[in-house]
């Protein structure tokens, strides 16, 4: 019989191999930019760059490795890193691609909807990406209401969230990626079938007029819609007082 300590190092192991493998096919999809990453951070570094105060605060929700986000961040003037996560793995590959940022670098393992709930620091620009539609509607304003009350007076709060097209439902947006395997051939069958799996299971995008409308909803004066995916599976919103 295995001893308890056996059973716990196989468990740790187990997590961990669970974690490359969902690593491996996450690096393949930014790789090949099949979600418009570069387009993505492009436009982020660019608020970095000419929307800010200098020096500014950036609090990355869900920051994951923060690669992206560290090379967005390269030659600004930032002044203060936060970032936020579930996975202790990430935030030490998010410890290892910030370590060249010229400012204090604050790495939080925690569910990002607890963390921000009761989140005191004031921020510049609060970062969430593909993670906010995981909440369900009022999960979304609550967390949208914790954001607004964190940030600076001229500060910005962006996301980059799946979206739903004019008409379109929950089911008619996952059918409608399933359509798209072809466009994602660099994924494996069974990297493809999990991937859907858990869009199925665990997403639930809006439409660009429920991301804005829930914006308001949580108090923001201006919601709008600024980058649409050519694929038109996600968008960019940005918030403000």
């Amino acid at each position: 019989m295995e001893s308890v300590e056996s059973n716990a190092t196989t468990g740790t192991d187990d997590a961990q191999a669970m974690f490359n493998k969902h690593l491996a096919t996450y690096r393949k999809i930014v790789g090949e930019n099949l979600m418009f990453h570069r387009e993505v951070y492009a436009l982020l570094r660019n608020q970095f760059s000419q929307g800010m105060p200098k020096p500014f605060s950036f609090l990355d929700i869900a920051c994951g490795d923060a690669v992206a986000s560290a090379a967005a961040l390269e030659g600004s003037a930032i002044g203060q890193y936060y970032g936020i996560d579930l996975s202790p793995q990430s935030l030490e590959l998010a410890k290892e691609s910030l370590k060249d940022l010229p400012c204090p670098v604050d790495l939080r393992c925690r569910d990002f909807v607890e963390a921000m709930a009761d989140w005191s620091d004031t921020v510049d620009l609060v970062w969430i990406g593909m993670s906010l539609h995981h909440l369900q509607p009022d999960g979304k304003v609550r967390l949208m209401k914790n954001v607004r009350d964190v940030l600076s007076r001229d500060g910005l709060f962006l996301i980059w969230e799946p979206t739903l097209v004019d008409g379109e439902s929950r089911e008619e947006h996952f059918d409608r990626f399933s359509a798209h395997r072809g466009a994602w051939a660099t994924l494996t069958d069974d990297e493809f079938a999990a991937m859907e799996a858990h869009m199925r299971l665990a997403d639930f995008p809006e439409s660009a007029d429920t991301w804005k409308a829930i914006g308001r909803e949580a108090g923001f004066s201006e919601a709008e819609q600024i980058f649409l995916m050519p694929n038109r599976f996600g968008g960019v919103y940005q918030y403000r007082n």
